[in-house]
């Protein structure tokens, strides 16, 4: 799955070689087959007349923030494309899928959603187009935790010598990255769940001890985004009135100073005296 940077013919060669799946969203409109009964002159050579000439299936509703859902028009087509000018040679001509997905009154100040995806999956109806909508949504979670892996681990930055240690490392930080994004994402999803359905017996214990020590206590729900809160709070967090939601930086930022603090307390907690 990728975004319009991936719009290559040549890895949807490569991906049908490997026996392979793909969903990319479209960029360039392609040269395609013209239809038998085009005229001379008619522009149905191009992948998006082709894609704009096919009737809507049907619409879907999503939900773009916590209070706002708005309907999209959605079509499928199946389209065979052929390779770029100068590589038809090399390359063979495709059946792909193209599915468009077009936001019917979108409000104003925002520009509507006008999705165009490309697959070699089959699309058959218009409940398996929507099915590969979702797939596509969750793109940008995909950024997000290599976001986490590159700014807050710090991928990049390794000097690494030789590949088997880059593997190693790199498995190790997405341990890592996974965690950041599977707590903050659980505190999105279900704000009211048990804090201990996610978080450790030790970060939930240096969370009440810091809490404790407040003249004024936060911690005034034990709900998994009231913890979350917290952690994001020793991230730099300032948790104002019309902030929005912790993101996956700051909570990595606490989480991390969490962990110092969890572990100072239990070098406090194992002393000995005498």
């Amino acid at each position: 799955m990728g975004d319009r940077e991936s719009d290559i013919y040549e890895l949807y060669c490569t991906a049908q070689d490997l026996g392979t799946s793909f969903l990319v969203r479209v960029q360039t409109n392609r040269l395609a087959e013209r239809p038998a009964d085009a005229g001379p002159h008619d522009p149905a050579n191009r992948v998006f007349t082709q894609l704009a000439a096919a009737p809507w299936a049907g619409r879907h509703r999503i939900t773009i923030d916590q209070d706002e859902t708005t309907w999209l028009r959605v079509k499928f087509a199946a389209i065979n494309t052929l390779p770029p000018v100068g590589k038809q040679k090399r390359y063979s001509p495709q059946v792909l899928t193209y599915i468009h997905a077009l936001e019917e009154d979108p409000p104003a100040g925002r520009e509507p959603i006008d999705w165009k995806l490309v697959t070699n999956l089959p699309v058959e109806d218009l409940s398996v187009a929507v099915e590969k909508l979702g797939w596509y949504a969750l793109r940008w979670k995909a950024e997000v935790f290599y976001k986490v892996m590159k700014s807050g681990c710090r991928a990049e930055e390794a000097r690494l010598e030789t590949a088997e240690r880059l593997a190693k490392f790199l498995a190790l930080i997405a341990v890592v990255s996974w965690r950041i994004f599977f707590v903050t994402m659980s505190a999105r999803a279900k704000p009211d769940a048990a804090p201990d359905s996610v978080l450790t017996f030790a970060e939930l214990t240096a969370l009440d001890q810091i809490d404790a020590a407040r003249t004024r206590p936060r911690l005034q729900r034990p709900t998994l985004a009231a913890y979350l809160l917290q952690i994001a709070m020793l991230g730099g967090y300032l948790a104002r009135k019309h902030d929005p939601p912790p993101g996956n930086m700051v909570v990595w930022r606490g989480m991390t100073r969490l962990h110092d603090i969890a572990f100072g307390i239990s070098i406090g907690s194992s002393r000995r005296c005498g």
